[in-house]
């Protein structure tokens, strides 16, 4: 496990958050009315793909052992993604794309930190670790409404192509959760776990920065132009 995360970090070190994809992107500029289904296979597919969402989440439930906590947990990233995906995108409240995808990966780094004691250790306290999965599920929301504004989307149908589209993020964290949970179980299975937890959880905080600084570098580069 530890190994997959280092590869990931050489993965994704050159990728942008949020990405859509060339053809994706084309389909959602030219769409016009209702397209429950296709917006919801599009939603699906942006949460499968995007590895930052996956990196918090992963952060999230990597020592949680009850599916009820679970539950908890990732219905507090969902209820937040949801609201900004959605108010976003139909209210049109526009933030810099390049800062909401710097502090989604800041959201990485924080819980990484969390899972390895830092803020007891550190600074004495414990956040409200329900009140930061949904606060940082606000931020992950609005990082996908920023790419889905920049695409000019057709005001023909918006409400019911959005309310699919956020369908398919929900239905699409499923999946990958369900796939999460299905290694996490079978690597807590072994007497690996935890001798490696704190190495997994510094190669998810390296992630993070990793996200950060591209995001950072996008945003200066962007002010310099």
């Amino acid at each position: 496990m530890v190994l997959l995360l280092a590869a990931l970090l050489l993965m994704v070190a050159p990728l942008p958050a949020h990405n859509v994809a060339a053809k994706d992107a084309e389909f959602l500029k030219q769409s016009q009315g209702a397209q429950v289904v296709p917006f919801i296979y599009l939603g699906a597919k942006h949460m499968v793909t995007g590895y930052d969402h996956l990196l918090f989440l992963f952060g999230v439930i990597f020592f949680l052992y009850r599916l009820r906590d679970v539950a908890v947990y990732v219905t507090c990233f969902a209820v937040g993604h949801s609201i900004t995906l959605l108010s976003g995108v139909l209210t049109g409240i526009h933030l810099n794309p390049f800062l909401v995808d710097a502090i989604i990966g800041l959201s990485v780094v924080y819980k990484a930190f969390d899972n390895l004691d830092g803020f007891r250790t550190w600074f004495g306290f414990q956040p409200n670790t329900k009140l930061t999965v949904l606060a940082f599920g606000l931020v992950h929301g609005f990082g996908l409404a920023t790419k889905l504004q920049e695409l000019n989307l057709s005001p023909l149908g918006l409400v019911g192509n959005m309310l699919s589209f956020n369908l398919g993020v929900e239905i699409g964290q499923l999946v990958a959760l369900s796939i999460i949970l299905v290694a996490m179980t079978w690597w807590r299975g072994t007497s690996d776990f935890l001798k490696h937890a704190v190495a997994a959880n510094v190669v998810v905080m390296t992630l993070g920065f990793v996200l950060m600084g591209y995001q950072i570098a996008g945003y200066m580069t962007e002010k310099a132009a």
